[in-house]
Order: structure tokens, then sequence, then C-alpha cells
């Protein structure tokens, strides 16, 4: 699933494409990822002009020359492409904006959960979906007024949007390992120390997905990442990968946090005795 990491490149790239061009016309190919009908897309968009993109958590925004804004969200397979000619045209392309450069970019969907909509300004979209400060604004402060107070576990309130928008189910992992957190760890057991090291693990786990365009192999040996199954079946030749990065001789541990599958090194993160 695209997270807030594959959004930035997403948008990093629309941005390269789209501003300052002109949409001179709107294809549908299949209407499914549509949130706002057609017609009212085609009319908003045809002959208006990109001027800039923005993004909240996992929604890129295209600000057009309207006022209005178009919302990208890429669902648990979408991605962006872009080409000249219909026999180029990437498969599982649902809509194309054909640009007055002859360029054509490409909103692609295998599995048609991503959705594209109309929205009159980033704050209203916020207000309307609840969504919280996107997960690189967010300060140490912030995290604990959301969360110092709760009683459940801090894994699954991370992954609550209207806490912090764009932080997913592996992001979280890697936060947590990197702050030496159990996910099972009530938020209000933190102290103001665990949200400083959370919030300086949030940084450092996004920064370096967006500066490596979100390609996992390259982060560095550190991360918890390279100790995933992400294919979920093992095999004896990956079986050495799922030590821990740190403690070699600490096997990864993969649980069921909130019904998430979840990874953890039983020493970085020791669990939490009340």
């Amino acid at each position: 699933m695209p997270e807030l990491p594959e959004v930035e490149t997403y948008r990093r790239l629309l941005e390269e494409l789209l501003v300052s061009q002109s949409i001179v016309a709107f294809e549908v190919l299949d209407a499914h990822v549509l949130a706002t009908p057609e017609e009212e897309l085609r009319q908003a968009l045809v002959g208006s002009t990109v001027t800039d993109t923005s993004r909240l958590g996992k929604n890129c925004f295209l600000e057009l020359s309207t006022g209005q804004l178009l919302v990208l969200h890429f669902g648990m397979t979408g991605d962006i492409g872009a080409y000249r000619h219909d026999h180029d045209r990437p498969r599982f392309t649902r809509v194309a904006l054909h640009l007055n450069n002859d360029l054509r970019v490409a909103f692609i969907d295998p599995r048609k959960f991503g959705r594209i909509r109309l929205a009159s300004s980033i704050q209203a979209f916020q207000t309307e979906k609840k969504l919280g400060p996107d997960a690189l604004d967010i300060t140490a402060e912030e995290l604990q007024q959301r969360l110092g107070m709760r009683k459940q576990a801090i894994k699954p309130l991370l992954l609550q949007q209207n806490i912090a928008a764009g932080l997913g189910n592996w992001i979280v992992d890697e936060v947590l390992f990197q702050a030496r957190i159990h996910p099972e760890r009530p938020a209000n057991s933190l102290s103001i120390e665990h949200f400083g090291a959370l919030y300086n693990a949030v940084q450092l786990v996004l920064t370096t997905a967006i500066r490596h365009e979100a390609v996992y192999r390259y982060f560095p040996a550190s991360f918890l990442i390279h100790a995933r199954e992400w294919d979920n079946s093992p095999t004896p030749e990956t079986a050495n990968h799922l030590n821990c990065p740190i403690h070699k001789e600490a096997v990864i541990e993969k649980t069921y946090v909130g019904g998430r599958a979840t990874y953890t090194c039983p020493l970085c993160q020791p669990r939490y005795n009340q």
C-alpha cells in the first residue's frame, strides 16, 4: 500500500510533470475510482492549469488555477505514470490527464481502491476526513498531547489517521523499533523522553524512506524493515534475515497487535511491566 513516503515520491513526480501545464482533456477509462461525478471533474479540470502540488498524509493534491484542488488517494495499489500515445498507456490506467504539451499523466490502480475527488481546500478536506497533522509536521509536544492520556496500546493509536496523517503499518513498526518502544505499551505510560524518541524516530524513518524513494532495500542496515516477511512465506534462505539488525542473536518476533502483523525485537523493545 502506498504510504506517506511513496505518496511524497508521487507528488514530486507530479510536480515535475504537471506544474504550469494546462489540462486539455480528462480521460476516464474506469469511473470506479471517481469519488466526484465525472462531469463535475471534467468541468473543473479541462482548461485549468496546475499551479502547484501538496500532500497531507497519504493524500496528494493538485492545485488548480480555478482555486479548486484535485485530490488523489492511491488506495492499496495506486501509482502514477506518463506516456504520449495510446499504445504506451500503462496497464491498469483508470484515468488520464491530457496536457497541452501532448503528455498524458496516468492514475494507475490495479485493484481500484484509489479515489479521485475535488476539494475546495486542504483544510476543508482535512476537516471532512478527520485527519490529524501530517506525520512529518507533527511535533513531540503534539504527540504527547494527542497520546499521553490514552490507555490503549501505542501501535494502534499511531495508525489512526486522526492522530498523525500518513503513518502505515510497516512505518509504525519501524518507528517503534527505532524509538525502542514495545508496540503494546500503553500510550499513557510513555515519558517525555519516550515522546521525544518517538518524534525523532518518525522523522528518521520518513525522511530516510523519502530520500530512497521508498525502495526499502536501500534503507540503512540498522532498520527493522530488512527483517520483515514481506511475502508471509519465510524460507530457509530468508530465515537468517529475521534477526534483529542491532542484536544479531535476537530473533524478530511476529505477532498481531490491533489485528495488524507486527514485528518487534524482544531485546530492543522489552515488554512494559507496570
